[in-house]
């Protein structure tokens, strides 16, 4: 239809602008008056015109695009239950109870691990983009048949871990199993690891990186140089991962102590409680992994960083 509106025109004024009338489907020239086309097919959306629906924000008649994550096609129709007399028989039971069977076994397992990931990932606030994430990863799953066995809590907390690590948004697994109610942190270890290994190679996830827990994690204290402690816990746990021994320690924990360390230069202490509930380590893990970089503090530093805190007198 767009090449066929700019090839139409009027005759006596090819210049002219037409204006479109809706409602009749005519191209009449402004100048003129005269139709230049008739009966034009209307592209744009289709909208409703019942009465009733007036007060509605959305007026589209279409239905939602398809859903990629469903193994079939959802442009039909479901019918519910109905309520009034005419959906009775003479012994007040419904007459229509074919609703079941207008889904497949395979959508109603999907739907419900679907339902499972977005109720669990509300309790965080989580994105529309992990969630969908998540949502795909657990299709991948029960297509492959790689997670017979686990429950449903565990798969759809494993599937969420994935999400978070692809989009770049990384929780703790503490974090993971604090939403899972019905699943152990062990259950939930073992399930990811077994996601990961039936992956493919496009779709493995990052791997766990302080620099993506930290601004998280100072955004949960009440810094007064958060801007500038953020930037230095940074600096300090990619450097102590070549200067200090601590590759065996969990990401979260390496986060805290490094946050711990750059508050006391630049000191706005914090107290090892308070950073502890932010980040969801144990006060003695830190403490150890505090310990392991405190010798090699001079060299964990950015060089331009000015101390207001003496090396000498960060805290033992």
């Amino acid at each position: 239809m767009s090449r066929y509106v700019k090839q139409l025109a009027c005759r006596f004024h090819p210049e002219a602008i037409l204006i479109e009338d809706y409602r009749a489907g005519d191209m009449i020239c402004p100048e003129c008056g005269l139709v230049a086309g008739d009966r034009m097919i209307d592209v744009s959306s289709e909208w409703r015109t019942f009465s009733n629906d007036s007060d509605t924000k959305d007026m589209s008649r279409v239905g939602a695009a398809q859903n990629p994550l469903f193994s079939t096609d959802n442009f039909h129709t479901f019918t519910t239950l109905g309520t009034g007399a005419g959906a009775l028989d003479e012994s007040g039971k419904q007459k229509y109870t074919n609703r079941s069977n207008q889904m497949s076994s395979e959508d109603k397992a999907l739907k419900t691990g679907f339902d499972t990931i977005r109720q669990m990932a509300g309790r965080i606030s989580l994105s529309t983009r992990i969630i969908d994430r998540a949502c795909l990863v657990f299709k991948q799953c029960y297509e492959n048949k790689c997670v017979r066995g686990y429950s449903q809590d565990a798969i759809a907390a494993a599937c969420i871990y994935i999400g978070c690590r692809h989009e770049g948004a990384q929780r703790t697994i503490k974090e993971i199993c604090a939403i899972a109610t019905n699943a152990s942190k062990v259950e939930i270890g073992r399930c990811f690891k077994k996601i990961i290994r039936k992956l493919v190679d496009n779709n493995q996830p990052e791997s766990m990186d302080t620099k993506n827990l930290i601004p998280r994690f100072c955004s949960q204290l009440q810094l007064n140089e958060e801007i500038l402690i953020k930037k230095t816990a940074i600096h300090i746990a990619q450097q102590a991962k070549e200067f200090c021994d601590i590759q065996s320690r969990a990401p979260e924990s390496i986060a805290s102590a490094s946050i711990y360390m750059a508050c006391a230069a630049a000191d706005d202490r914090q107290p090892l409680k308070d950073i502890a509930t932010a980040t969801g380590a144990a006060e003695n893990t830190i403490r150890q992994v505090y310990k392991k970089l405190l010798p090699k503090a001079a060299e964990l530093f950015p060089k331009d960083f000015i101390f207001k805190c003496p090396l000498t007198n960060l805290p033992k």
